[in-house]
């Protein structure tokens, strides 16, 4: 198997992780307005954001995507680090990638200090909820939300 180099987002990305974007919220069946996706990226690429981005790529082909947003917490004196959206290629799923991409943050996050990294999944993603047991813990918290 090819090597698999994980780094941040630049700004001469955005045609690499557009399609993964794209790919990520056609698997969870979502629509957003071009203009969301827009913003998105620009807030991935400022600095003063609390927001960040990774791409996985293999042979000079983005493969993978991480979006990771940092943000305060009641429970701790430190920052916790959400997990928001994680998605693989189809063709590539199956070796390890989606794992590196949560190393990624959990490497990212401690060295800015975070407590703790969080995500959720929807309960139908089995394949996900496999990986995510390995690699974390399930507290058994449920979701509850209301648009606004």
């Amino acid at each position: 198997m090819s090597t698999v180099q994980i780094r941040p987002v630049t700004a001469a990305d955005h045609a690499a992780w557009l399609p993964l974007w794209q790919a990520y919220l056609d698997f969870y069946e979502t629509r957003l307005p071009d203009e969301v996706s827009a913003v998105t990226w620009q807030r991935l690429l400022d600095p003063a954001e609390t927001t960040n981005s990774a791409l996985a790529w293999v042979d000079g082909k983005a493969v993978g995507m991480v979006n990771f947003i940092y943000h305060r917490s009641n429970w701790s004196v430190e920052n916790s680090c959400y997990l928001q959206d994680l998605y693989v290629d189809s063709g590539q799923r199956g070796l390890g990638i989606g794992r590196q991409l949560i190393e990624h943050v959990y490497a990212t996050a401690k060295a800015a200090g975070c407590a703790k990294v969080h995500w959720l999944t929807h309960e139908t993603n089995a394949t996900a909820i496999s990986l995510y047991e390995q690699v974390a813990e399930r507290p058994g918290f449920i979701q509850f939300r209301k648009p606004l």
